[in-house]
């Protein structure tokens, strides 16, 4: 297992009593999103037949994520719902793919966009195929098995709650965590400090008592240390150095050894 890299290493003060929680990403953290959405997606175009509209499988995939990104950040602002989000993907990639919508015939002009109950169906048979992948990283049982009972646990997600809470049951996770907060009822997405001050005090901790663990160097780690958390970076493709000043682990086996050595306060 290779040390954790960044400031709160090896050589830092504290101890196991410094750090009394942990607050969870979920997406790409917890939930292999990426990869599952990768693989329901290829099903989902074969099944449609959307994939012989694009030069290559991996074209489609790219655009769908391109546009996934978009939408998603209008999400995130508030400009759309989390349902409207989904549609908008539904009906861009489809246009984009100069598909009739499905069930309808194809003519000699463009295609209409989705109506929001086609999209909708749409969605939802994107994702039954999502429900075929299980989708835990094989490192989180151990991890939250080897820091339990040391540490309470609690999630904070720029997502949506109903939806979290149906993926977090699914993989039979959801009651090893405390609380369960997403920006879509915060009002406040990450990397906003208002996100993490209200994670932690749902959990009744101050800031400097909690460590924050996520997928992303910029929205999860150094927002929850400017927020007057511990961040931590679980980089799982490792291809990088870390940016200056960013706690990083490689792999939820070394998260134990890390907190460790951060003590409370900051």
């Amino acid at each position: 297992m290779s040390a954790p890299d960044g400031p709160g290493g090896p050589d830092s003060a504290g101890g196991a009593a410094g750090i009394a929680a942990v607050l969870w990403d979920i997406d790409d953290t917890l939930f292999d999103y990426s990869g599952t959405d990768r693989a329901a997606a290829l099903r989902h175009f074969e099944a449609e037949g959307l994939l012989r509209r694009f030069p290559t499988p991996e074209g489609a995939l790219e655009r769908w994520r391109e546009l996934m990104e978009f939408h998603y950040a209008r999400y995130l602002t508030g400009e759309l719902t989390f349902t409207e989000q989904r549609r908008e993907r539904a009906r861009a990639f489809l246009l984009e793919a100069g598909a009739a919508p499905p069930g309808e015939a194809a003519d000699d002009g463009p295609p209409r966009p989705l109506t929001d109950a086609e999209a909708d169906a749409w969605f939802e048979r994107y994702g039954a195929h999502r429900r075929v992948e299980s989708g835990l990283f094989p490192d989180v049982l151990p991890a939250l098995a080897a820091l339990s009972p040391g540490y309470r646990h609690g999630l904070l997600s720029n997502s949506d709650a109903e939806h979290q809470e149906g993926t977090l049951r699914s993989l039979g996770i959801r009651d090893r965590f405390e609380v369960l907060l997403c920006s879509s009822q915060l009002g406040h997405a990450k990397p906003a400090p208002e996100a993490f001050l209200a994670a932690c005090e749902a959990l009744g901790l101050p800031p400097g008592s909690v460590a924050y663990v996520g997928d992303r160097p910029d929205v999860d780690a150094a927002a929850a240390d400017a927020a007057g958390l511990h961040g931590i970076w679980l980089d799982r493709a490792a291809a990088l150095p870390p940016p200056p000043g960013v706690r990083r682990i490689t792999g939820l086996t070394a998260l134990p050894d890390l907190l460790r050595t951060l003590p409370a306060g900051r």
